[in-house]
């Protein structure tokens, strides 16, 4: 009989916890939402959307929940509608028991900006996602030349991580051009000079060796002792004055 009992109690409080959790965690039909709080979380790096822009698009696809009852919000449309933009990577909306949707997004961070002798300017993330160009406050390498979307997801994407991942060559590159043959050259910030690569192969190897290259030489001779470096073979490195 006290076994029964124990049980009994045990059921009791289990049920009264659940009913606890969901009567103070789940906001009333009738509540409305009375806040808004929208979060671009990595707008620190780089600004390609801002807040004002992610409450418009939710206002154009008149799904912006300020002034809606909480139960008629949608997040998961929400979230779907914020993952359409080319510059959204992320979005995750969701509801509080005081009334208020949070809005969480996450951009594309592109890893560089292609300008290509077609006439496409665009810019490419990490996951070869084309971005269409607009105003931006991220400083990155410029690509330049005769360039498709295949080149550049190819080729430009695995360079352009190399260079974000590496504080001296994202300092150091400003441009890259690919010319009709699909060989590189680079174009400096600091130096008059020109960096031919060559065919886009083994490119960390490569600006390993022109690192080496700058701090060993370079730095003893002046940036401007040659007009075109050329890093194209492995074994040595050829210079011009």
């Amino acid at each position: 009989m006290k076994v029964l009992l124990r049980i009994l109690l045990l059921l009791a409080l289990v049920v009264y916890l659940v009913f606890a959790v969901t009567r103070f965690n789940t906001p009333k039909d009738s509540k409305m939402c009375s806040q808004v709080n929208v979060c671009v979380e990595d707008s620190a790096k780089a600004v390609f959307i801002t807040t004002t822009e992610i409450r418009n698009i939710l206002g154009a696809a008149k799904v912006y929940p300020l002034g809606k009852k909480i139960s008629e919000v949608d997040c998961y449309k929400m979230e779907k509608i914020l993952s359409k933009n080319p510059f959204i990577k992320n979005a995750l909306c969701y509801k509080t028991a005081g009334g208020q949707v949070v809005v969480k997004v996450e951009q594309r961070l592109p890893v560089m900006r292609v300008i290509s002798d077609s006439g496409e300017n665009y810019f490419i993330d990490s996951q070869g996602k084309i971005m269409p160009h607009m105003h931006y406050t991220a400083d990155m390498a410029v690509a330049t030349g005769h360039i498709s979307h295949s080149y550049a997801r190819k080729n430009l994407i695995p360079l352009g991580r190399l260079l974000q991942e590496d504080a001296f060559w994202n300092g150091q590159v400003q441009q890259i051009h690919v010319d009709s043959a699909g060989n590189m050259e680079m174009i400096p910030r600091v130096g008059e000079h020109v960096v031919y690569i060559g065919e886009p192969v083994d490119i960390p190897q490569k600006f390993e060796r022109l690192k080496t290259f700058y701090e060993r030489v370079l730095s003893n001779v002046g940036w401007n002792k040659y007009s075109r470096i050329n890093i194209e073979y492995s074994n040595q490195i050829i210079c011009k004055k």
